[in-house]
Formats: C-alpha cells, structure tokens, sequence
C-alpha cells in the first residue's frame, strides 16, 4: 500500500516516498553514546517495516551511526525486501581499520573507495541507491571526492551521489563533474540558513533536490519540550547553544505560537513543521524509532497548506531570526556554507 505518493529526487529519475525516515536513533552513536534515549531493536525493526506499509520506503543512515551499528540494523529489517526501500548513506567521518572512528574527515579517492565496500558489507547489499558525502573534506578537493563517487556509479555499487552540508560553491563544483541528486542539510521552520546563504536557489537552479534532516528542531517542533526541565539530565541537545539558557527559553516561546497555529488546524505541531517542509518542495526525513511517531510523521503528506498558513508560520519566526547556534564550535567548523 503506497498512500503518501513519491517525488523526484535530482534529475537523473531516482524516485522515493514523499516523506523519509531518519534512522540514525535506532541504535548507539558513535563512541557509544544514546543521542535520543536507549534504542529499541525489536521496535526499530517494526518501525522500519511499518514504514513499508505506509509507502515510506526512503531510509536515511550513515556508516558513522555506531559505526556500522545503525547500516546492520537496516540490513536485518529489510532482509528479503531489499529492492523495495531506498537506501541512502553517508560516508566522510573517517573510520579506522578497527571500526574505531577518529573524528577527520576523509574525502580522498581511497578513502572513498573503502568506506563504500564496508557501506555494502554492513548493509547487506551489492548497491547502494543514494551515497552522500557526510562532510567536506577541507584538505581534499570536492572534485577527487567527487569522481571517485562517480567511479561508484560506473561500476554499479552506488545508483547517485549527493552532498551533505556543502556550499553552493561546493555543490557547483561538485556538479562540474558528476551530477548531484541531492543535498541534505538541516531545515526545519527552525533553521533556514541555508535559505538565507543562497543554497536552496542553487539546488533549484542546478536541478538538485534538498533533503532536509531534523525537521522538527531537533525536538523543538515536536510539542513534548514545554520547558527547560524537559531535557533528560544526559542529553546530547545540552551541547547545543540553541538548547542552553535564555535561548532556551526564548526559543520555546516560539514554538508555543507554533502550537497554537497546529492546534488552530487540529494538527500536532510536528505534522504542521512536515507540512511546511512539503509545502517549500522539499523532502524531510524526520528521525523516529517508533511507529506511532512514524504513522504521525507520514500523515503530514496529506495535509495542504495555504500561501496564508506558511506566511503565518514563517511570521512566527521570520527569516533572520536568531535561535542559537545548532552545534557546539567544533561540529559547526565541519559545515561548510
């Protein structure tokens, strides 16, 4: 059963389901660390195989989520439905010979060569549909990254490429030399700076879709943070200046209009944030390891907003607006924008 439709990704005829699913809080994070609360296999799994039902087939992973950990994950799920999902990873964190990951990022041709094999192997697969690069390398030319991902395609092991993260400037060089099926970047109503650096102009110009990962604020735009005290003692979101603080507070005054503006439509706050990202053309891949969240997530393909509703959400927080950073200082000197 196929109820929420499919889009276009890039131009090159990769099809997926309108709406994804972001994997990566189904198991551990690297260095073993819980990002979004202990992980659940066995619901996992069943999150994965509701998906399928609902006609979301798109999955998003990297081989940094655990590492391997979350790829063997998808591996066991789809077993046996192998060419009914859409399976896209990332590669670029560079990991050692002992699976131990040393936090440089990797994009030279060799590299590139050997993280897809241990992609493939983790995965359970011969063919990987969506390969993204997870972070540019600043010491090696996005061009060799690039044509060693479009080696990938010649010999059969990757059906596209895309970019996580990047520049417009990197996307078109990028292009230059293997067409870009997508790029994904955080973008939520919550965070549009990629908007206001240009980025999403050029991906229309260029013909190159955007995948938005965390459309819901990293939980903000969820409906279950109210207040400070809502974030568990160990949470990693408490690294982010956007969590800590006034900002905190500020920003929940935020979504608080948001939920006044979904409870208006009769719609949860997380659907109206979905929507508002179908609405832009884009396509989210919101993160849940659960199916009631999964079924909630999928039903916002069905909802149509108006010019009016998404001037008055973007009116709630206007283009511009400073919400905090969204890393720490570290994590925000990988993204390249």
């Amino acid at each position: 059963m196929n109820n929420i439709g499919q889009r276009k990704l890039g131009s090159k005829g990769l099809a997926v389901s309108t709406i994804g699913l972001g994997c990566m809080g189904m198991t551990v994070f690297a260095g073993g660390s819980d990002l979004y609360g202990p992980a659940d296999e066995k619901e996992a799994i069943s999150t994965i195989h509701r998906a399928l039902e609902l006609g979301c087939n798109f999955l998003d992973t990297a081989d940094i989520y655990g590492p391997y950990l979350n790829e063997q994950l998808i591996a066991r799920a789809i077993s046996g439905n192998r060419n009914k999902y859409v399976i896209a990873t990332k590669f670029g964190y560079e990991i050692d010979d002992n699976d131990q990951p040393t936090w440089r990022i990797n994009g030279k041709k060799a590299y590139v060569k050997k993280a897809v094999e241990k992609s493939l192997r983790s995965l359970g697969t011969d063919y990987i549909d969506l390969y993204y690069l997870h972070r540019l390398d600043g010491q090696t030319p996005v061009e060799e990254t690039a044509a060693a991902m479009a080696d990938l395609v010649k010999e059969g092991k990757v059906g596209y490429i895309g970019l996580s993260e990047v520049s417009s400037d990197t996307i078109r060089r990028a292009n230059r030399i293997h067409p870009i099926t997508a790029v994904q970047s955080e973008y939520s109503i919550f965070e549009r700076s990629i908007e206001e650096a240009g980025i999403t102009d050029t991906l229309q110009e260029l013909g190159i879709s955007l995948v938005a990962y965390s459309p819901l604020g990293r939980g903000y735009l969820t409906g279950n943070l109210k207040k400070p005290e809502d974030l568990p003692e160990n949470d990693f979101r408490k690294t982010m200046p956007r969590f800590q603080g006034e900002q905190l507070v500020k920003n929940l005054a935020l979504v608080d209009a948001i939920t006044v503006m979904a409870a208006e439509k009769e719609i949860t706050p997380s659907q109206l944030a979905i929507a508002w990202v179908l609405a832009k053309g884009h396509t989210p891949i919101p993160g849940t390891k659960r199916p009631k969240y999964l079924e909630q997530n999928v039903a916002a393909a069905a909802i149509q907003l108006s010019a009016g509703d998404i001037d008055r959400l973007e009116s709630i927080i206007p283009l511009g607006t400073f919400l905090g950073d969204r890393y720490d200082a570290a994590s925000m000197s990988s993204i390249n924008q």
